[in-house]
């Protein structure tokens, strides 16, 4: 009997990278890492061995698909953005079984889901920023699920976030998922990037952000789920936010009312909202757990 241990939604902010780096902006996205790096203590401290990333820019036009390979390594550089992130070294392995299990939970409830375990399937950054600072020593096992998603359903998605927690109940081991996108998404005019990377595009998304804060501070997800559809088209959500839609249809959707920990506050990041934040496990789901084991 496996166990759900930990949900999160994470930034993956390409200037966490950049804030490692000498010059101008050496330490501007300390807090996004310091909240990447308590969730990896609070993992280890579950006795997690493998991460699910609900990854926002692996961008799919047909199907979902779940990258499982046994083992990830390479030099990644961001083609969207190659000023930010350029050969970065990752070196992961993966979980096939767990992966598998994924995509046979989600074809019994109708999504057209695959899993993967080609080796020139390479992991995007959505997935590599996270585990760069949760899971630099190669701790733990890595799963990719494509979450950027061009002509699919939000309720295709919910059911997909489903089948994740079916198949980590029937799997042999303890389990963590990460959302990994952003809340608003309307990235800055080309022209005012350099002044911009520290603010919002626009006033509207960042009352809107704050907004939903409030709400996931207050446990009011039968609201939010209301207004999510909305919510990611006037805010240009990431990847239509179907990262939080598979997270949400995980733990519950609109029934799920647990308040959530803001681990990393609400930050700007070149018009864009993000943060990190913890989503406490219900207890229809933990205690099925206990009753399970």
């Amino acid at each position: 009997m496996g166990k759900l241990a930990l949900a999160a939604k994470v930034t993956h902010v390409p200037s966490m990278y950049l804030s490692e780096l000498p010059g101008k902006n050496f330490g501007c996205r300390q807090s996004a890492i310091d909240g990447h790096k308590e969730i990896s203590r609070r993992c280890r401290e579950l006795g997690v061995d493998t991460i699910i990333v609900f990854d926002t820019h692996w961008l799919v036009n047909s199907a979902y698909h779940i990258n499982c390979a046994d083992h990830f390594e390479g030099i990644y550089t961001s083609n969207e953005l190659p000023h930010f992130i350029r050969d970065m070294e990752y070196n992961y392995d993966g979980n096939s079984e767990l992966g598998r299990m994924i995509g046979e939970e989600a074809r019994k409830l109708g999504v057209r889901a695959q899993s993967h375990e080609i080796p020139s399937l390479t992991l995007e950054y959505a997935t590599l920023v996270p585990m760069r600072y949760m899971n630099s020593d190669k701790h733990f096992k890595v799963i990719s699920i494509s979450a950027f998603c061009t002509s699919h359903s939000f309720e295709d998605s919910r059911k997909l976030g489903e089948a994740v927690l079916t198949a980590i109940e029937k799997y042999d081991g303890t389990v963590a998922v990460l959302a990994s996108g952003s809340l608003s998404h309307r990235f800055i005019d080309d022209q005012r990037a350099e002044e911009g990377m520290n603010s919002y595009t626009r006033e509207f998304d960042e009352q809107m952000d704050k907004r939903v804060v409030k709400l996931w501070r207050e446990g009011r997800f039968d609201e939010f789920c209301k207004m999510l559809p909305e919510y990611a088209d006037y805010c240009y959500g990431e990847g239509h936010m179907h990262d939080t839609v598979m997270l949400l249809g995980m733990l519950g959707w609109d029934k799920y009312a647990e308040g959530v920990e803001i681990l990393t506050d609400l930050f700007p990041s070149s018009g864009t909202g993000q943060l990190n934040a913890i989503f406490p496990l219900p207890k229809y789901i933990t205690e099925k757990k206990a009753v399970n084991a």
